[in-house]
């Protein structure tokens, strides 16, 4: 079975960001493979045991996504890909995303191609769902169960708070949700044997792109932080007096009512 999983390189969620003249600064700051996507790595290597198969993991970015693949190779994943887009873009949004992965798979049988359901970063949660449509292939969304059997899979997904069985064929492209397993920290002798696991390092030249074809659709006008919350206020008094003070705080300061 030729698994395939779709990684990305993000802030780690401990880290604070900071925004320097309209752009995020991040000199100095800690990545992590995107937590979403860790469950899509361990589930791929799930199917991977259970059905026999290799499991190819792919990012784009820059050569610091090294550390994010070789991580994922430590997990149990047994080849990876970086396309490497360093010296041909400069900005990308989903539709660029999704443009490059169309071609690397333009060539590329997948049984099944794993993601995480949104990215920490930009939460979009876009890229899986347009890949499918432009592979062609059947897409489940916020997995937290899988079952292969032959050219079937029988899913279960979260429905805000509900779940949904779905019944598909592969080849198929599902994104992984909270719950779906528990991904396992990369052992000694995984780490050890990352080193040497194959890693192939593509640019969109090698993909017969041209830096037109993958120019992204949107624009980023502005970034910002959220405003910091302001201290809550604490009512005293009669009940009567409080639920009186509250009313009016909602409706001149807080402007709900």
């Amino acid at each position: 079975m030729n698994i395939f999983v779709l990684l990305k390189r993000t802030f780690d969620t401990e880290e604070k960001i900071a925004i320097n003249n309209g752009r995020i600064e991040d000199d100095g700051a800690e990545y992590i493979i995107n937590p979403y996507d860790e469950y899509a790595v361990e589930e791929a290597i799930n199917i991977r045991d259970e059905h026999g198969g290799e499991v190819t993991v792919v990012t784009i970015g820059d050569e610091d996504a090294e550390k994010q693949l070789r991580t994922a190779l430590a997990m149990g994943a047994d080849q990876a890909v970086l396309i490497n887009t360093e010296d041909d873009l400069e900005e990308g949004d989903q539709f660029t995303t999704v443009k490059i992965l169309e071609a690397f798979f333009d060539d590329r049988e997948a049984d099944i191609i794993l993601a995480g359901n949104v990215a920490i970063d930009e939460a979009s949660g876009q890229v899986g769902p347009r890949l499918a449509e432009r592979l062609n292939m059947s897409c489940v969304t916020t997995i937290t169960s899988i079952t292969i059997d032959g050219d079937t899979a029988n899913i279960e997904r979260d429905v805000e708070g509900d779940v949904e069985k779905v019944e598909t064929s592969l080849p198929l492209l599902v994104t992984c949700q909270q719950g779906l397993n528990e991904p396992r920290y990369p052992s000694l002798p995984g780490i050890m044997k990352a080193k040497k696991k194959p890693l192939e390092e593509l640019e969109i030249d090698d993909l017969d792109l041209e830096e037109d074809d993958v120019e992204p659709k949107t624009k980023t006008i502005e970034i910002f932080l959220p405003p910091e919350k302001q201290a809550g206020k604490v009512l005293e008094g009669e009940m009567d007096d409080q639920v009186k003070e509250l009313v009016s705080l909602l409706k001149t300061e807080a402007k709900v009512l």
